[in-house]
């Protein structure tokens, strides 16, 4: 049965040649997206534009719901989500991370966290991207170290009062609503829809980045933020709850870093079958053949970690510890595999046409986000030895 992968040397152990029935037919949607919004994706990236109404059309063909259970929706798999992940970061990390944030953050904090009204107040409406989430829980002195954060909410009356500061929050500061983590009077740890048009919350999108330049990401300072007693998460009552979020875009990140580095093998080899040089087409070299053997090599091995998650998540037995390492593993991988693709497309390879070098620097915000290499390293570490490095 063909898959988006069945025309591409990508998947050289067949991987995904199993994939079939309505899982098939949500990564086949998802391709046939990213083939419709492709022509924007460079001009939105050179542009620093977020071009939600594409963030939107892809809700409208029912993929922005990271497998949340939502009435009136088409049930979607564990493997249909994992599967639409790796082909949107196949196509831009930009769109990939609006869509994560809206459905694998905002969304899933509301799905695991939330009021049954919440629930059916927002999920439908997010899932059709009519409304717009943000979550927030970095803040500008506390990245790694979020366990450590400083917001408070204080509850007054039939109201909380939230005050502190976020950053590098998507969506923060062109959205509807915002998750907002705070630290709570017992000392633990809550969620709350915050509205964005609430006084007091104040949201400037972060400039000057030289990744993921297609999402706004934003810097929020919330001063004397109101809000009802009943926009508090239920289900949120310490940073654990957090943490069960954040395993699962974890998980996202490496599905993401596989699709990303898939993107740069294709187009290195497409390049190399193309461009002729002292008189031969590139890929009769040894040292090019070398070179995409070794970013299959390294595809491979992502791919057969995701294979692995996949497993493991469907039965219920993964942990956040191997999603550490295969956070690592893959991002790692994809930071490779875009280098010596942009290496050998020469001086072409630095141009935005030909995807690569978007790839290339976009892979360095997945490397970072949803947890560092080093404390994803230090995560592992813990588990090998008993001894805590970092706390």
């Amino acid at each position: 049965m063909s898959t988006p992968l069945s025309n591409s040397t990508a998947d050289f152990y067949g991987i995904f040649a199993d994939v079939d029935g309505k899982d098939l037919e949500y990564w086949n949607t998802t391709r046939a997206f990213a083939d419709e919004v492709r022509d924007q994706i460079n001009d939105a990236w050179e542009k620093a534009e977020y071009r939600i109404p594409v963030v939107k059309r892809a809700a409208d063909l029912g993929i922005v719901r990271d497998g949340i259970d939502i009435p009136g929706f088409e049930p979607m798999s564990i493997r249909a989500n994992r599967l639409i992940t790796m082909e949107l970061a196949r196509l831009d990390g930009s769109i990939g991370t609006a869509i994560v944030v809206q459905s694998g953050l905002a969304m899933k904090s509301i799905a695991l966290c939330g009021s049954e009204e919440q629930k059916e107040k927002y999920l439908a409406p997010m899932a059709r991207c009519e409304v717009l989430g943000a979550f927030a829980l970095t803040e500008p002195t506390h990245g790694s170290d979020s366990i450590a954060l400083e917001t408070t909410a204080v509850l007054d009356g039939d109201e909380y009062v939230i005050n502190g500061a976020k950053k590098w929050i998507g969506q923060g500061s062109v959205g509807h609503i915002t998750i907002v983590w705070a630290r709570m009077e017992d000392g633990q740890v809550g969620g709350f829809i915050v509205p964005q048009d609430t006084p007091g919350y104040n949201a400037e999108t972060i400039k000057g980045k030289a990744s993921l330049r297609a999402i706004h990401q934003a810097e929020i300072h919330l001063e004397n933020v109101r809000i009802p007693k009943e926009n508090r998460l239920p289900g949120a009552k310490s940073f654990r709850d957090t943490a069960e979020i954040l395993a699962g875009t974890r998980i996202g990140v490496a599905w993401a870093a596989l699709g990303l580095a898939i993107d740069c093998y294709e187009k290195a080899l497409s390049y190399a079958q193309e461009r002729v040089q002292f008189g031969k087409p590139l890929v009769s070299f040894q040292i090019v053949q070398q070179r995409l053997s070794d970013m299959l090599q390294d595809i491979v091995s992502m791919a057969l970690y995701c294979k692995r998650l996949l497993e493991m998540e469907e039965a219920g037995t993964l942990n956040e510890k191997q999603a550490a390492l295969a956070k690592v593993h893959n991002t790692r991988k994809a930071r490779s595999v875009a280098a010596t693709a942009r290496d050998m497309l020469g001086g072409v390879g630095i141009l935005l046409e030909n995807d690569i070098i978007r790839h290339m620097c976009d892979i360095e915000a997945l490397h970072t986000y949803e947890g560092t290499d080093t404390i994803q390293s230090l995560i592992v570490g813990k588990t090998i030895t008993g001894v805590s490095a970092y706390r």
